[in-house]
């Protein structure tokens, strides 16, 4: 079992030496939360929802 263990970790090891090696975009600091980032401008889905419920409340009046 110990061998299973010591296997995996030099593997592991190995694998991370050699992405590094080559090139590879490793992050090992976890998740990022950039707010920034990806984002859709609010301005634009307020009007859509501005849009979308101009002719309903007309035809509800």
């Amino acid at each position: 079992m110990w061998k299973l263990i010591v296997g995996f970790i030099v593997f592991a090891v190995l694998a991370l030496y050699i992405l590094t090696k080559s090139g590879g975009n490793i992050d090992l600091g976890g998740e990022k939360h950039d707010v920034t980032a990806g984002g859709h401008e609010p301005a634009a889905s307020a009007a859509a929802v501005e849009a979308a419920s101009g002719p309903a409340s007309a035809a509800s009046q």
